[in-house]
């Protein structure tokens, strides 16, 4: 993803919302402060976001108005105004479950504080239709001015995974296959920052399924995020396969030098395959489905084999099939991933 791009849409939008929601203030000679306040945390990710959100941060505004009218009503404007507007605004929209909008609610209630010394309900009237100004010009602005497009991001995000799980297969693979596997593999890195990445890009989709409410998607464009999402799930798999591999227990005889090339030949041809885009070998498949059929009948021959006693040739010969028969998964749904964008293009 490009930071400059995913933040640039929202400072632009954050912009021009707090510009038209000041100038509205401005016509109804009403204080833009409060429902200036309310329109910056109210640009959201998505549409869908800022106005369900929306529906949480006035109620939550109202309170923390009613605090701040009640207190300055009590105290005048003194320090136990402000602890008292602020602390019971948190806690009551905590308890009422307004997380949404504790922040905007701590900052209306501290802030009238310093503006507020008579006609105590009429300005409490004032702060709430403010308020109402600044949630809608936003939501307003958030739907129509640069309206949200994850589609370039989700597609970044899905070449940064395949290259980092391309790069950990290789290391991986030629790892367990050393000469002494059992001290490399303990330099193995986590691949936690694959598994952010795939998190993210989790997010990011989910992000544009409810941005379709509102900008509705074509049916091509529909396919072609199904199919988008189906890759991710292959690639999240992948990941999983890869840790287990990792995580297990190694003997440093493991392997014969044929053996050791198959697998580092599967490995290669992953590798090729994720940066590529190319299909898989088959003969190469082919000779790493008969290892592991043979890995398979020497450990059910083992006087100790169990469930709990998988020998660790047998379990990485599996997990490298899997990731396998994943990437060809992952591959089929490619081939529908590039025809739904031509058809895209063709439609713009």
């Amino acid at each position: 993803m490009k930071p400059s791009h995913f933040i640039g849409s929202r400072v632009v939008k954050t912009g021009v919302a707090v510009f038209l929601t000041a100038w509205i203030c401005e016509l109804f000679d009403a204080p833009a402060v409060f429902a200036v306040i309310t329109a910056i945390v109210t640009i959201e990710p998505t549409v869908s976001d800022s106005i369900r959100k929306g529906f949480v941060r006035f109620p939550a505004s109202a309170i923390g108005a009613a605090y701040s009218v009640f207190f300055i009503y009590l105290f005048g404007n003194s320090p136990i105004t402000y602890a008292l507007a602020a602390t019971l605004t948190i806690v009551t929209c905590f308890r009422l479950k307004l997380h949404a909008g504790l922040l905007v609610a701590t900052l209306t209630a501290v802030a009238m504080v310093e503006v507020i010394h008579s006609n105590y309900f009429i300005s409490f009237l004032i702060r709430l239709g403010t308020t109402t100004i600044g949630l809608v010009v936003s939501t307003a602005v958030n739907m129509f001015v640069l309206p949200p497009d994850y589609t370039s991001h989700i597609t970044e995000n899905m070449m940064a995974i395949r290259k980092r799980l391309a790069a950990k297969i290789e290391k991986v693979f030629y790892t367990v296959t050393a000469e002494q596997p059992t001290a490399a593999t303990n330099a193995l890195k986590s691949t936690d920052v694959v598994y952010k990445k795939i998190r993210q890009t989790e997010t990011l989709i989910q992000f544009q399924k409810e941005e379709a409410k509102y900008h509705p998607l074509t049916n091509s464009e529909k396919r072609f995020f199904k199919q988008v999402e189906k890759q991710l799930t292959c690639l999240k798999l992948i990941h999983y396969h890869i840790d287990n591999v990792v995580t297990t227990r190694l003997r440093d005889d493991l392997w014969h030098d044929h053996e050791k090339k198959i697998i580092r030949q599967a490995a290669d041809e992953l590798v090729d395959t994720f940066n590529r885009k190319t299909a898989l070998n088959q003969t190469h498949i082919r000779e790493l489905r008969e290892l592991y059929w043979r890995e398979n009948g020497v450990a059910s021959r083992k006087p100790d084999a169990s469930v709990a006693n998988f020998p660790p040739e047998l379990i990485i010969t599996y997990e490298l099939l899997t990731i396998c028969q994943l990437t060809e998964r992952f591959l089929e749904y490619g081939k529908d991933i590039k025809k739904q964008t031509k058809i895209i293009e063709q439609s713009r």
